[in-house]
């Protein structure tokens, strides 16, 4: 503590008397003024940094550089936040259906892919597709269902070109206006993948010939290499496809079908003489479109559609449920079949509209170059559509069906999976930890998130930002009724924990016993059979 002195003079000195007087007062504070002491007597700490920073700066004081060792603050999640309880996050604001609850923000989760891609901020997605993957049982189904159901009513309309399970033809049913179309099983409706489809109002002649053309070959390429299995079509085999489609349009007035390239591949053969290399090419393709004409696939696709697309339709769904039964080779060419005679109907932009178009068991769609090539074209024009496209996986392992291991065709089926940027990461099991990693680039701690969700909740990726939701915490009694996938498999009554009582007569007549039973003392004392025997 700092000393004052306080002194008082005389008024009546003169002006020698008061400066002799200021002197002995400032001698005797200087008398009284204790000496100084060195830092070694004091017991300081030598200073960090020598010279005008260490002792002395400050008399009486010490200056140091040194960082305070103050131990940090320690608190749980709770307590941080009661320190800072208004802390979520933003989420993608307001538009769209409610999808579910956001588990971080505690707040609702909307979500729309044509308005995520409309966003101007930094959660804007730059694709309007959605990759769909999970366990069986993770509740992805229920999800989408819920999605699409719930984005009738802003507009949006639905199509499910191959449904192989028949678990979206209830929900067409109860939706008003929905359309169901069946294929196989005793039905009448035929689909032909080569419609020409509806013209778009925003191409020329040119441009519209050229894209319909594609399709068409496309298609006729996928559906040969797919029954094919690993053998790729040659240089002389398209040529020969070509030919056999140009002379179908031609023939039927631009109305060309599988029957009509089918027999006109045969001319082709027949005239061997003229080219003998093209009619070479025509015979392998020709046998492979006789399973149309004549074989297994017979009366669906081979002819002109019996049916046509309704377009107005709130949703769309093809039933090819008979057909899946069959095999799986039937399964693909089913669904390359139908996809292609859906996507020449919604594939116009003038019309302004936009859909869902959901494949169920997205890896039949890629199990050619072909139809890679396609499906990868389709996914990158969706935009320019206005078409979401929901591609459903179990695992990625399912691509391993793609291809032979390092081929082409496998890394190129990754690949345009890995681009989706969208993404719903159902439960997973332990086995898929490291293709999520290496595959989609999801962070490790995401992985070991995504083993322990329950059914319905996904950890949602859209654009920059991944959010965790939980589907249905929003469904009513309805929606569980409508999307349950496993009703086979759900008892008839409720459980009410107890064991069921044992039927005595039922349990004698599968394991009968006709040794008479001894219930005296010498019958529990007697010996068993088996020692009896030893």
């Amino acid at each position: 503590m700092a000393r004052r002195t306080v002194f008082f003079e005389p008024a009546d000195l003169s002006k020698r008397e008061r400066g002799e007087l200021r002197r002995e007062i400032a001698r005797t504070e200087h008398n009284e003024r204790p000496p100084k002491s060195r830092r070694r007597d004091r017991a300081l700490p030598e200073a960090v940094v020598p010279g005008p920073f260490g002792p002395g700066l400050i008399e009486g004081g010490y200056w140091n550089l040194a960082r305070p060792s103050i131990p940090a603050h320690q608190a749980t999640s709770r307590q941080i936040a009661g320190i800072y309880p208004f802390v979520a996050d933003a989420g993608l604001g307001h538009l769209g259906p409610i999808l579910g609850v956001d588990l971080n923000a505690d707040a609702l989760f909307h979500f729309s892919p044509w308005q995520a891609y409309a966003n101007k901020t930094d959660r804007q997605t730059l694709s309007t597709n959605v990759l769909v993957l999970g366990a069986y049982r993770a509740g992805k189904s229920a999800t989408i269902k819920s999605l699409v159901t719930r984005s009738l009513a802003f507009g949006h309309q639905a199509v499910v070109p191959s449904d192989p399970k028949g678990e979206w033809v209830k929900v067409a049913e109860a939706i008003p206006d929905g359309v169901v179309i069946r294929i196989g099983g005793g039905s009448s409706a035929r689909l032909n993948p080569l419609d020409r489809g509806p013209r778009r109002a925003d191409a020329d002649d040119d441009q519209d010939e050229k894209m319909v053309h594609q399709r068409r070959i496309t298609t006729l390429g996928s559906l040969v290499e797919m029954a094919l299995g690993s053998t790729k079509l040659t240089a002389v085999e398209h040529a020969a496809l070509h030919e056999g489609l140009r002379r179908s349009i031609h023939s039927t007035g631009d109305h060309p079908t599988l029957r009509s390239v089918y027999e006109h591949l045969g001319e082709i053969v027949e005239e061997g003489g003229t080219d003998f290399r093209l009619a070479d090419g025509a015979v392998q393709p020709r046998f492979v479109l006789r399973r149309f004409v004549e074989g297994d696939l017979s009366g669906l696709f081979e002819d002109e559609s019996t049916v046509s697309f309704d377009a107005d339709a709130p949703i769309v769904v093809v039933d090819t449920s008979e057909l899946f039964s069959r095999s799986e080779l039937v399964a693909q060419l089913t669904q390359v079949c139908t996809t292609s005679w859906i996507q020449a109907v919604i594939s116009d932009r003038s019309a302004k509209r936009t859909r869902y178009l959901i494949r169920e068991e997205g890896w039949r769609d890629m199990n050619s170059l072909a139809a890679l090539q396609m499906f990868q074209q389709w996914l990158k024009l969706s935009r320019h559509y206005g078409i979401s496209n929901i591609v459903i996986l179990h695992k990625m392992g399912d691509l391993d069906a793609v291809g032979d291991a390092d081929s082409k065709e496998r890394n190129l089926a990754y690949s345009i999976v890995g681009d989706i940027e969208n993404k719903f990461i159902f439960r997973s099991n332990h086995q898929e930890a490291a293709a999520l990693r290496d595959r989609l680039n999801i962070p490790a701690t995401h992985v070991e998130d995504a083993r322990r969700l329950r059914m319905g909740v996904f950890l949602a990726y859209v654009g920059q930002y991944a959010y965790v939701v939980d589907c249905f915490a929003t469904s009513t009694e309805w929606e569980y009724d409508l999307f349950a996938t496993d009703d086979a498999l759900s008892p008839d009554g409720e459980d009410d924990g107890m064991l069921p009582p044992i039927d005595l007569d039922e349990l004698d007549r599968i394991w009968p016993d006709d040794s008479p039973i001894d219930t005296s003392l010498e019958g529990w004392l007697s010996a068993t059979r088996k020692e009896t025997s030893e």
